[in-house]
């Protein structure tokens, strides 16, 4: 165990190696992963050594203790907890991006203090409450209100989908200001929630039966609290801002959990196809074989890349205003290259493939979110369409490869791609082929990562590989880009359309 002096006494390579330590006793000794899979919520016993180890005190400053919020700390965490539980991964992600980086950043001094000692002496937990029920992705529109009361505020609603429901201490809960005349304001305003407090309980109405990521409780919370006032966030600027950076953040941090996961997809793929035998051969020597292993290992590299770069880029001494574009190109592909990756194990080990403590199928529930949450990637892809659409009109420049080869987080991969990209943007696109440009300009950005990773010395054949195996994913995308399709959906099918008549 270590102790609480972790900044002074710990070198990063000794907290990560006690924390993996850790992690293989409880799953594999003390117990085993594959007899809670099933369970809601993580085992007490099972968290409280896990916690043990104080993994979250990478997220919390050296003044409080901590190790000093450093992203490469955070990101490595996320990566060595993926690669034997995404969901335990997810639950730190959570911890650090939603609740223990905006406190640290935006918090008011007088409250850190305690908060933090908490986290790192009493294995407490914290999460972030923005989703409601009829406004998911709509988050400008959330109905949940406070009132100021005195030197309180009195905080109103209803969320749901909130990961760690019923499971966390803390939460950063967004709400917004509602006027005398009962109108509910523009921005969005952030309080620190302290379940443990007088007042500040939160009601769990339900839990749900979420089908992937057993061990994290979701559910529909209703919020009727009174908060203290130095537990409110003061922005500089707005609400919003603090909102749009904190997902920034987040979703370049998607790539520490990618990175983990997809590095044990890898590993179990080599291992499988190098000694299971058919026909007198290892899988490895059938050319099809070969090509799906390939398609993991250039997914490993490829979030090897993302990784790196948000270790530069996403701490909270940055600010990621502007960071949109390149934080929502690396959740979305991130993720897809997660589902993608279960996919294909599963396809390789067959049967074993298909059984539930298979990590490979387990695998492809636990991901599937990663699609959806903060943000679908059909969403997100149309977002980094429209904003780089806007840059290139601004830019005067609606040739494609021309306006990439001058974006900052894509000039050094442009010219690999430009016998596919040289077309020019119609801004009237209808939004499936956003979808399809959203797609083709994060390849280009994570390609871009990539040459960069390759600069300080990684492994050329992986860069290589890698590069080639996104050159031919955009080629299809842009076949498809191109390709005019106005399918719609024909609502009144029923007619003339039952088989048996014909």
């Amino acid at each position: 165990m270590i102790s609480s002096d972790i900044a002074k006494k710990v070198s990063y390579k000794e907290f990560l190696s006690s924390f993996n330590e850790s992690v293989k006793r409880v799953f594999y000794e003390s117990d085993n992963i594959e007899k809670f899979i099933l369970n809601r919520g993580f085992p007490a016993l099972v968290l409280r050594d896990i916690m043990a180890t104080k993994p979250l005190s990478v997220a919390i400053p050296k003044e409080f203790g901590g190790r000093g919020t450093n992203a490469k700390e955070c990101l490595g965490l996320l990566d060595a907890a993926a690669y034997e539980s995404l969901p335990l991964s997810l639950a730190f992600g959570i911890n650090i991006a939603l609740f223990m980086e905006p406190v640290a950043k935006y918090g008011q001094a007088s409250v850190k203090a305690d908060i933090f000692n908490r986290f790192l002496n009493h294995q407490h937990m914290g999460g972030l409450m923005i989703t409601e029920p009829d406004y998911g992705s709509d988050a400008l529109n959330m109905q949940t209100y406070n009132v100021k009361k005195g030197s309180n505020y009195h905080i109103k609603g209803t969320k749901h989908w909130q990961g760690l429901t019923g499971m966390a201490d803390y939460w950063l809960m967004t709400s917004r200001n509602m006027n005398e005349s009962g109108n509910l304001g523009r921005d969005i305003d952030f309080f620190i929630v302290d379940v443990h407090q007088t007042n500040q309980a939160i009601q769990v109405e339900q839990y749900y039966n979420n089908a992937g990521l057993y061990p994290i409780p979701y559910g529909k919370n209703s919020i009727d609290i009174l908060v203290p006032g130095d537990y409110k966030i003061e922005p500089e600027s707005s609400g919003i801002k603090i909102l749009m950076e904190l997902f920034y953040r987040s979703r370049l941090q998607f790539s520490g959990m990618g990175m983990g996961f997809i590095r044990r997809l890898l590993d179990e793929a080599l291992e499988h196809v190098t000694n299971r035998f058919v026909g007198g051969r290892p899988l490895m020597a059938l050319d099809q074989v070969q090509h799906q292993v390939s398609e993991i290992q250039s997914a490993f590299t490829i979030s090897s890349a993302m990784i790196s770069r948000s270790a530069e880029i996403s701490g909270i001494e940055n600010d990621l205003e502007d960071a949109g574009v390149e934080a929502s190109s690396v959740k979305a592909y991130i993720s897809d290259l997660m589902q993608k990756s279960a996919q294909t194990l599963t396809q390789l080990k067959g049967s074993a493939g298909y059984k539930l403590e298979s990590v490979a199928a387990r695998g492809i529930m636990d991901s599937r979110p990663f699609q959806i949450f903060e943000g679908s990637n059909e969403m997100l892809y149309t977002q980094i369409s429209e904003t780089v659409v806007k840059k290139m009109v601004r830019q005067k420049t609606m040739q494609l490869s021309e306006f990439l080869k001058s974006y900052d987080i894509t000039q050094n991969a442009s010219d690999y791609f430009k016998s596919f990209l040289d077309f020019t943007i119609d801004i009237k696109m209808p939004q499936r082929k956003s979808v399809d440009l959203g797609k083709i300009i994060s390849r280009v950005i994570s390609a871009n990562q990539i040459i960069n990773l390759g600069t300080k010395g990684f492994k050329i054949e992986l860069i290589r590989d890698s590069l080639e195996s996104i050159k031919h994913e955009i080629s299809m995308l842009v076949s498809s880009f191109k390709y005019p399709s106005k399918l719609v959906p024909i609502v009144d099918y029923r007619e003339d359309s039952n088989w048996l008549e014909f």
